[in-house]
């Protein structure tokens, strides 16, 4: 069925772009940029941006399992048949889905909670960050194994 592969295959790319670059962005250019505010407004900042940015990542966190089994399901007929490539991007993806979970779950959790009763929410931004880390590191390894697996068989 290359017509649902490729159609599958231009969504997961789209969701990768948004929540890789998005994360990119963020840590590589607005974080260091947010020197030129007090640090007192650096936290309200981020109050702001993180529910924005985590409803798109909530989109790719459903969009990039659904499609990648659509695409291995009608282009290889299951996992038997998958190169290692796709195997090592599954395990891959579903480690960065669990780091996204924790993260919203806790820490985003706890710092909204500490700015909303008046806290100190910096400790909850730095496990945040740490973990944003992670997956700016995870994403693009998973996106080269994705370009390099397809013509490395």
């Amino acid at each position: 069925m290359p017509g649902i592969s490729a159609f599958a295959s231009v969504l997961h790319v789209l969701a990768a772009i948004v929540w890789v670059g998005g994360m990119f962005f963020a840590y590589m250019v607005l974080r260091p940029s947010l020197g030129v505010l007090e640090p007192p407004q650096r936290p309200r900042l981020w109050n702001t941006v993180f529910p924005r940015f985590f409803a798109w990542v909530w989109v790719a966190v459903i969009v990039l399992p659904a499609t990648g089994y659509a695409m291995v399901f009608a282009t290889f007929g299951g996992f038997a048949d998958a190169g290692v490539h796709v195997h090592v991007m599954h395990a891959l993806g579903w480690v960065m889905i669990a780091l996204f979970v924790f993260l919203y779950a806790v820490p985003f959790r706890r710092f909204q909670q500490a700015l909303a009763g008046g806290g100190e929410a910096a400790g909850h931004l730095t496990l945040i960050r740490r973990i944003v880390a992670v997956n700016l590191v995870l994403g693009p390894i998973t996106s080269a194994v994705a370009a390099w697996g397809r013509f490395a068989a």
